[in-house]
């Protein structure tokens, strides 16, 4: 099992809020030069102990930065009150900010906008990397962005706030923080509000009528809430709408500020020990100078109890070992778990295993420690040997957490893991996929109300990280025998809950448990890849990449850096003059890449940018980087699938990640055909035809889309007929293209504005298209309403197996996020279910090449598509079985479809 399969928390510090707070909560301090260190001293300190807290966590700090932000611009008034910040505060930011770089933390100050704004920012680059963040201020107006993944702290007051907590402090979600600050503004910042509505009202207008828009949709409805002045109030709202409008614009955080830094570059480097000393000393910190002379650490977490009394043994001599063996063959069901030198599943050795049968009672028995002074531990082979009957026994039956992984690190050493009952993070995945992050020490911190022990804690971090098997006994055992106690622990928490909902304990048995053992063999097994093919391609598009910047050069009259957002702007909007489409905070034309996309459109400058860009990325991510994933090994490349990572059910991988390689340019198909076949052997490439498609004609029931798939037409080609109200060979290439974009495009949810875009024709034409369209798929319509109306009401939908998405923002009362929220509830059963399916196929293809003689293996799952490795000979039995089974992995009202090629390599293939 491996601990760190979701990443830990981002930290994201607000430095001015913590700066103010600390010089104005504490008392005053002094050196003895005279010199204020009191702000210092509180920041620092809080710095501090946010790093005991989450050591595991990247960590940085934003401040204001000097002079106007964009809010001034909107509102000259804006911060006008505010008196000018005292002089002994002023004096201590600079050995604050010197403090905080020689801690090697990030440090950002953005001019022309806010700290909070950097924040919301990151927060939300984050979240769209998968990382949760935690934001560590004291200030209200930072509730407006907590969600499922961002969550406050306040150190200073030891108080945390989830959405639960906004709910629970404010009245309101963080929906309708922004709502309630432009109501009753904000004499801090000079926010003005709506004269004579404070909190009070604020929060009674927004618990009985909604948003900010709702209210001014519904005036009359003021006077029914009753409250004090409710009769008056709605006068007073409407002659003061422009200022509530505008208080609004001024308490909304933007989170797309552009940052030269974003969340990607956030790296913590080594602390600087001989500046920290003298800063510490030039400050006359005494304590932390001696605990830096003393342990040459600036930030050692102290030690903190976890959790409640356990029983975790060291085993290390036979008899010990033996007893535990005869405790696990006799257990009706035991936690298991691997510690290894690698989080590569195909490099990782194995340095020692835990178990737990009843919870707080766990052993651990290394194998492999390697340090100077290192206890006898027993031999490896000897232990090895007398648990391969009991692992490989499936009557044995065992739990753990990412099973996956451990079972590919067994299968190196000649084990294979059988009996798996239960994987903890399989089960916190199926009960709610977006509720939290499924790794181990989320799921205790979540369950069990335990923080467990971090593998930072026990290995150190950043370049000084120890291997596990360099770690002392006396600290890896309690470490390794915790991680087996929790898995156990968390077992009897969530499996009850399963049990409690049949059809998604059924997902679990039948789908997400058994795809673990198909998933380890098709990791294992691997991808060829022609390397030199690669590399070829490499150097193309690196000559590639000198012509377009030669050419950008000659478009612009001049040299100048390519990746360069500033100087970008001073060529395309000073020197050539092209219209500036949008500004960023700080006024300064955007070149962001809608904006490149947009002017590409007339202007050859941006279109050579956007190209080189394209190209840029493929090299670094593909080309560049394909060759050295290559095992050593094995001579081939291992992806990493994750099984619990996307809301809808379907599998993502890492490293190389397979579902992200482009399909539509010639560049991106050139890298397909980098993965080949050996000699002898040939790529069988299926795909679902269709598929989602063809699960909404099965969800809807529609009659017209049952039919044309049924008749094997092309259903792009009879939607536009039926829509144009065409005979079928009267439809143009056109109208297809139209109908095509209708049909995909009301999967996802896709307006008349967006589908207007697309097609570019008028908003107007593109709402008569959809309104024809239902006219004639009238099940279409009916079921997404029925849709939309089972999400509102029961906060989830379903797939056709029984997988729940659940929609937490389906009901909020903020209309973009409800409306984003119904568009997912729209396509999430179609998706959802498209994955299920793929993942049944996958199971019942594993299932059958394992039961058979066939020289044939999975290699790659990517979206719809299965890829598989076959002899020569054997092409047109493999192909043959492969359909029926991966046909036969749904009974639909529309038959699947499955499309085969074979190929020398995958895109000949595909």
């Amino acid at each position: 099992m491996t601990k760190e399969t979701a990443p830990a928390p981002l930290v994201l510090v607000d430095g001015s809020s913590y700066l103010f707070r600390a010089f104005h909560a504490l008392p005053p301090l002094n050196n003895s030069r005279g010199q204020p260190t009191g702000a210092v001293k509180g920041v620092i300190s809080m710095l501090r102990r946010l790093q005991a807290d989450y050591p595991a966590s990247q960590l940085a700090v934003v401040f204001d930065a000097k002079g106007p932000t964009f809010r001034n611009d909107v509102y000259p008034e804006y911060k006008a009150h505010r008196p000018p910040m005292p002089d002994d505060l002023r004096v201590q930011i600079e050995p604050i900010h010197r403090i905080i770089r020689a801690l090697g933390l990030p440090l950002l100050s953005v001019a022309g906008v806010e700290a909070d704004d950097v924040i919301g920012t990151l927060a939300a680059q984050a979240t769209a990397a998968g990382i949760d963040t935690v934001i560590s201020t004291g200030d209200k107006d930072m509730a407006q962005l907590v969600n499922q993944h961002i969550s406050l702290i306040n150190t200073m007051t030891d108080t945390r706030m989830d959405v639960e907590g906004v709910r629970e402090k404010f009245g309101i979600g963080p929906d309708l923080i922004i709502d309630y600050l432009a109501l009753m503004g904000d004499s801090v910042d000079n926010i003005p509000g709506v004269p004579g509505v404070g909190q009070k009202t604020a929060l009674a207008l927004l618990q009985g009528l909604g948003s900010l828009e709702q209210i001014y949709t519904e005036l009359d409805k003021i006077p029914e809430l009753g409250f004090r002045g409710a009769k008056t109030l709605p006068a007073k709202m409407a002659e003061h709408e422009a200022l509530a409008r505008l208080s609004y614009q001024l308490a909304t955080i933007k989170c797309d500020v552009e940052l030269e830094l974003g969340v990607e570059s956030l790296v913590a480097t080594e602390p600087d020990r001989e500046q920290l000393l003298d800063i510490y000393r030039e400050q006359e910190f005494r304590g932390w100078v001696e605990e830096l002379e003393k342990t040459g650490d600036s930030l050692t977490p102290s030690p903190v109890d976890t959790q409640p009394a356990v029983d975790y043994q060291l085993v290390t001599d036979r008899e010990a070992f033996l007893a535990w063996l005869e405790r696990l063959q006799t257990a009706e069901l035991f936690a298991f778990d691997t510690e290894t030198t690698s989080l590569d599943y195909m490099q990782a050795d194995i340095v020692g295993v835990s178990f737990a049968i009843e919870p707080g009672e766990a052993a651990y028995v290394p194998l492999a420690h390697r340090y100077l002074g290192c206890p006898p531990q027993l031999e490896a082979d000897w232990v090895l040997a007398h648990l391969k009957p009991l692992l490989e026994d499936p009557q044995r039956l065992k739990v753990g957490q990412n099973l996956k992984y451990d079972m590919s690190v067994l299968a190196r050493a000649g084990i294979v893991l059988r009996g798996v009952a239960h994987d903890t993070m399989l089960q916190s995945y199926v009960l709610d996929s977006v509720a939290s992050r499924h790794d181990m020490d989320t799921l205790a911190g979540n369950h069990l109300g335990i923080r467990t022990t971090t593998f930072e804690e026990v290995a150190g971090k950043g370049a000084k990280q120890k291997c596990f098997d360099e770690v002392e006994l006396e600290v890896a055992g309690p470490y390794a025998a915790e991680d087996a106690d929790i898995t156990l622990r968390l077992h009897q928490v969530l499996w009850p809950r399963l049990e409690a909902e049949p059809k998604l304990a059924e997902l679990y048995r039948s789908l997400e448990l058994p795809l673990l053992s198909a998933l380890s063999r098709t990791e294992r097994c691997g991808a060829l890849i022609d390397p030199w093919l690669l590399q070829q391609q490499s150097e193309e598009i690196g000559r590639r990449l000198d012509e377009l910047e030669a050419q950008a050069w000659e478009l612009a009259g001049e040299e100048f850096n390519l990746g360069s957002p500033k100087q970008l702007q001073q060529i395309f909007f000073e020197k050539l003059g092209l219209p500036v489409i949008k500004k960023t905070p700080k006024g300064q034309p955007s070149t962001a890449e809608p904006i490149l996309q947009e002017l590409a459109l007339d202007y050859p400058l941006p279109k050579v940018i956007m190209e080189h860009r394209g190209l840029s990325k493929l090299k670094s991510t593909y080309t560049d980087k394909l060759p050295q994933q290559i095992d050593r090994g094995t001579g081939r490349v291992h992806t990493s699938y994750h099984q619990a990572v996307t809301a809808t059910g379907r599998l993502s991988s890492s490293d190389p990640n397979l579902q992200n390689i482009p399909v539509r340019s010639e560049e991106g198909r050139r890298i397909r055909q980098a993965f080949v076949a050996p000699q002898g052997y040939r790529l069988l490439a299926a795909d679902y035809s269709q598929i989602e498609l063809r699960i909404m004609a099965h969800l809807s029931a529609d009659t017209g889309l049952i039919k044309a798939f049924s008749e094997g037409l092309d259903v792009h080609k009879a939607t536009a007929a039926e829509v144009f109200g065409l005979p079928l060979d009267a439809v143009t290439t056109e109208q297809r293209r139209s109908a095509k974009a209708i049909n995909f495009g009301l999967i996802y949810g896709m307006s008349a504005f967006g589908l207007a875009k697309q097609l570019g024709i008028s908003r107007k034409s593109a709402q008569e298209y959809i309104d024809l369209y239902f006219e004639r798929y009238p099940g279409v319509l009916a079921y997404m309403e029925r849709t939309r109306e089972q999400a509102h009401e029961q906060g989830y939908v379903e797939t056709l197996m029984g997988r729940r998405l659940y929609l937490p923002e389906i009901n909020s009362r903020n209309g973009m996020r409800r409306q984003a929220a119904e568009r997912t509830a729209i396509n999430a059963p179609m998706q959802g279910t498209a994955a299920d399916i793929i993942k049944r196929a996958m199971i019942d293809v594993d299932r059958w090449l394992q039961g058979s003689e066939l020289d044939a293996s999975i290699i790659m799952q990517v979206h719809d598509e299965l890829v598989l490795e076959v002899a020569e000979h054997q092409l047109d039995e493999v192909r043959t079985h492969l359909i029926e089974l991966m046909v036969g992995a749904a009974s639909l009202d529309v038959e699947l479809l499955v499309e085969v090629g074979e190929g020398l390599n995958w895109e000949e293939a595909h």
